[in-house]
Order: structure tokens, then sequence, then C-alpha cells
């Protein structure tokens, strides 16, 4: 099981992998996130039953604005940092996160109830090599979506700034 997962991981995993799911969580999977996490006051985030997840903070690349996304996550060294992987459950174009972190790398989390200001850092080469190894191992279905589109899947290392 993922760490911090409590459903039956095989099942989340299958299900995930479909193209319903990605045409269809999109669409409710972060509405969700955002109202229990603001309604428990960041103590709970529902998609962490499936994989761990934070709350991204970062300013819009257009607008400058706050955006904030809540995302699944890889933590590293117990939270010392997180990779973000941009899949947009396998669909093709980035996430506007994405965008947003090229634009302006300095961002906060919210991490198990707690802000935290990171700096994100796009992978690229060996380093991003060895991290969609990690990923993969961590969570297999982003083999799928990347399987399932021909840009690359973009991975973030956050790190506390």
């Amino acid at each position: 099981m993922a760490p911090g997962a409590t459903l039956p991981v095989k099942l989340v995993q299958k299900v995930s992998s479909t193209r319903l799911f990605a045409r269809i969580a999109p669409h409710f999977i972060p509405a969700m996130d955002k109202a229990v996490h603001r309604l428990t006051g960041g103590r709970v985030l529902l998609s962490a039953r499936m994989l761990p997840g934070v709350i991204l903070t970062a300013r819009g690349a257009r607008s400058g604005e706050p955006r904030t996304t809540p995302l699944a996550c890889m933590p590293e060294d117990g939270g010392a940092s997180w990779l973000l992987i941009g899949s947009n459950f396998g669909r093709p174009g980035h996430p506007a996160w994405t965008g947003n972190l090229l634009r302006n790398p300095d961002a906060d989390v919210n991490w198990q109830g707690r802000d935290i200001p990171v700096r994100a850092r796009l992978l690229e080469g060996a380093e991003r090599a060895e991290a969609w190894r990690a990923v993969l191992e961590f969570w297999p279905p982003y083999a799928t979506y990347q399987a399932r589109i021909e840009r690359e899947i973009r991975l973030f290392r956050l790190e506390r700034r």
C-alpha cells in the first residue's frame, strides 16, 4: 500500500488507470479536496486516502494571483521534499499548475495541515529518470498515463525554502 493509503491499493490503481477515471476525476476530485481541506482547517485531504497529497499554492503564470491546487505527491525524506507529478490524469495537455511553477517557482504547500514555503524545480535528464523510476515504483498507474499521451509528464521536486 502506498504511504497514507487506506483503500485496497490494487483496486484503486486499476480504477485510476482507466480512461473513464481520467475523464471524470479532474472535475470532482480537486473540488472535493479543496472543500474538505477548507472545512477541516487543513487536517483532511480526501484524495490522500489513495496517495499522499499536498495543497499547492503558486502564483498564476499569467495573472500573478495565488492559485490553490490539491495534488497527489510523493514525499521524500519524511516530508523534507516532495515530488509532484504533472500527469493531468493522463490527458494530453500539461496541467496549469506546472506552468505556474515554471514561471513562479517559489510557492507554498500545505502538508499534513502545516503551511510550508517551498521552491519548485523541474527535473530533467538523469535526475528526472531516477525520480521517474521512484514514482513508478510508488504508484504504477503513472506509467499508464505516460503511455496514453505524447508529451513527457513533468516532474517537479519541491524543497523547503
